[in-house]
């Protein structure tokens, strides 16, 4: 008996072979991707609520934090030779370079937040999956249709050993500033 089922190997793009192609102009001035798992990604249009939380938290961070970390928007962060995920916020460690001759790696990353309105799939597993396997050790996920904060922490391999859901009216502090407290609704959009 035949099997009819196939499974096609992939080739798998390199950190290093997706910059060549960028500078080789094979991706569109308009076209947003990213590269995950060695995987080049389409990256989902910003809505109006992904826009307008991720330039609240943007500044919430900012104000908080002052220059005891860099706040990075839409950024590349080089987790591996095969991923290289943009995240909406990324705190990372001050550079004496603002990062000019790298992209931040998984040991200068104090804390990512990715910001969902229809990538919450993605953002939850696969990119939470790459970011555990990276041993980024905080991860959040702003849901902005549900209101609420997906915090993912002790990274394996395997994956995140603890995820929680925190309501719009919790506070959080991210594990390397303990002495901030952020509350959720500040970083969502304003509900009218």
């Amino acid at each position: 008996m035949q099997n009819t089922e196939t499974t096609l190997p992939l080739r798998l793009w390199t950190v290093e072979e997706y910059h060549r192609m960028a500078e080789a102009g094979i991706f569109g001035v308009d076209e947003r991707v990213e590269l995950l798992e060695g995987k080049i990604i389409w990256k989902i249009a910003k809505g109006t609520a992904h826009r307008s939380a991720v330039g609240r938290t943007d500044k919430l961070l900012k104000n908080q934090l002052g220059n005891r970390a860099w706040v990075s928007i839409q950024d590349p962060i080089k987790l591996n030779e095969r991923s290289e995920p943009e995240p909406d916020i990324a705190v990372v460690k001050v550079d004496p370079l603002d990062y000019a001759d790298h992209h931040p790696t998984p040991s200068e990353v104090y804390l990512i937040i990715e910001v969902a309105n229809s990538s919450l799939t993605l953002d939850c597993e696969t990119k939470a999956t790459a970011y555990s396997q990276a041993g980024i050790t905080d991860y959040w996920v702003l849901d902005v249709i549900s209101r609420q904060l997906h915090v993912f922490r002790e990274p394996t391999q395997e994956g995140y050993k603890s995820a929680v859901i925190l309501p719009e009216n919790a506070t959080i502090s991210p594990l390397a500033f303990p002495d901030l407290q952020i509350l959720i609704l500040e970083m969502l959009p304003p509900v009218r």
